[in-house]
């Protein structure tokens, strides 16, 4: 066994760790040093706590290896067009773990004090109405990314009037739960738990597909205050300032990405607030896309790209699932060396994740200093020859700025049809995540590139190879 003080001692040690580790996360260059802070931080807190509370070993090697196995198998076969769905499972796991701790831990024996019961009674009913919301919210998440889902809102009438007399029935059944001596009302905590999954199911059902990578930031901090919760009825120092770091960490961050598509935070996570009820604006008349689209063959994108003298590529999860980054790497090498000036615009929200494509772009080596974000590069869209877009849709849809009736209207996006020209690469005419149309493809002075992005990408930089082979 090891003494308080040492316990001590080391969980400052790792929420040291932990705190260095989400520094070293604020940027790409730093980002292998945080993993690794965090990595080290984890470790130290497992064996700590296994050190000084565990006293079956047996029981505590069988759970990790059995977690590490799945870990393990997770970390080779998913994707990371699959990241996002993982995450919001992964937070599903720990909304269950603060719902079974708190449901243990009230049953568990050792709260005989008045005032110690009632606060460790107040620990468990709010831990366990947090970890329901997110367990539940979280595996709605996880399957409208997952597309077993529909993507479009559900508003049913009056639904903020549901959530709130969901939210009025877990207060009221508090009162006979704390009324009770410690471990004889577990109705009361079951029958709340219910309503608050119902409640994490219907506020994530009424969010669309726009808002889902807030919704996968929000969902992480609450799993960060559910863990902290259970830190709470744990009595783990160290839990409780991990779960307040990821779960202050988790709410900034979907404050910023809310600010970036110019949503209120409050309308996110209560699904559009003060929307018509049930019912999607009127189309105004004339705004829908009008003209044809004009197609483009690769040998004539390749054709373009050699011309230009300046090009930006804008990622988006097309270019995720084809699995194109590292030939858009090659492209962008080729035409550097020929003296065209390339760089690649990141918007906050591309991707089905805070972060998807510079995660992407860096796994295939591109130098973090091309890649921009939204605000750094929009103005440079008047300046640039082409414009190279790889699966995004909604990140540049004009009807974001001039169709009020757009349910993506008022987003900041990437304005690449100021221009001189456009490239859009698509498999076909469908709409992007959100379900919105997007008039960029009827502009003059775009052009769509259907079909594979990686085979039409692949075709592309084999032109520019035997160009530049030719030159040599």
């Amino acid at each position: 066994m090891m003494s308080d003080s040492l316990v001590t001692v080391a969980y400052l040690v790792a929420a040291v760790l932990f705190i260095l580790s989400l520094g070293g996360l604020s940027t790409q260059q730093s980002a292998p040093r945080g993993n690794a802070y965090g990595i080290a931080g984890m470790l130290i807190a497992v064996a700590v706590a296994a050190v000084a509370q565990v006293r079956d070993f047996g029981l505590l090697a069988g759970a990790v290896a059995g977690g590490a196995l799945v870990g393990a198998v997770l970390a080779l076969r998913v994707e990371m067009t699959s990241m996002p769905e993982l995450v919001a499972v992964l937070h599903s796991f720990v909304g269950l773990a603060a719902v079974l701790v708190g449901v243990a831990s009230y049953l568990a024996p050792g709260h005989v004090g008045a005032t110690e019961g009632s606060i460790h009674q107040i620990e468990v009913y709010v831990g366990v109405f947090v970890g329901a919301v997110t367990f539940t919210g979280s595996i709605i998440a996880f399957g409208k990314l997952k597309g077993v889902i529909g993507s479009k809102p559900l508003l049913l009438p009056g639904r903020h009037l549901i959530n709130a007399g969901m939210l009025v029935a877990c207060i009221a059944l508090a009162v006979p739960f704390l009324g009770a001596e410690p471990g004889e009302d577990l109705r009361s905590l079951l029958i709340q738990a219910g309503i608050a999954g119902v409640l994490g199911i219907h506020l994530v059902m009424a969010i669309g597909g726009a808002d889902m990578p807030v919704v996968v930031s929000m969902l992480n901090s609450y799993s960060g205050w559910a863990a902290s919760a259970a830190g709470f009825m744990l009595g783990n120092d160290l839990l409780i300032v991990t779960g307040a770091l990821v779960g202050s960490s988790g709410a900034i961050l979907s404050i910023i990405m809310c600010r970036a598509m110019n949503r209120s935070f409050l309308s996110v996570i209560l699904g559009g607030f003060g929307a018509d009820e049930g019912k999607a604006p009127p189309k105004a008349a004339g705004s829908a896309p009008a003209g044809e689209a004009t197609s483009i063959t690769a040998a004539e994108t390749a054709e373009l790209l050699r011309e230009a003298k300046s090009v930006i590529v804008v990622p988006g999860y097309g270019m995720a699932v084809a699995h194109a980054q590292y030939p858009v790497y090659e492209i962008a090498t080729l035409l550097r060396a020929r003296g065209t000036e390339v760089r690649f615009a990141i918007h906050p929200v591309a991707g089905r994740l805070p972060g998807h494509m510079n995660v992407l772009l860096a796994e295939a080596k591109v130098p973090y200093d091309i890649v921009l974000e939204m605000e750094a590069i929009n103005d440079d869209f008047p300046r640039t020859d082409v414009v190279l877009v790889i699966g995004a849709n909604d990140i540049v849809n004009p009807g974001a700025l001039d169709d009020t009736t757009s349910p993506i209207y008022g987003m900041p996006v990437l304005e690449v049809w100021k221009s001189k020209h456009v490239v859009v690469m698509k498999r076909s005419m469908a709409s992007g995540y959100a379900g919105v149309e997007n008039p960029l493809f009827f502009r003059p002075t775009t052009s769509m590139l259907f079909g594979d992005a990686k085979k039409n990408v692949d075709a592309i930089l084999t032109s520019l190879r035997a160009t530049a082979a030719a030159a040599e």
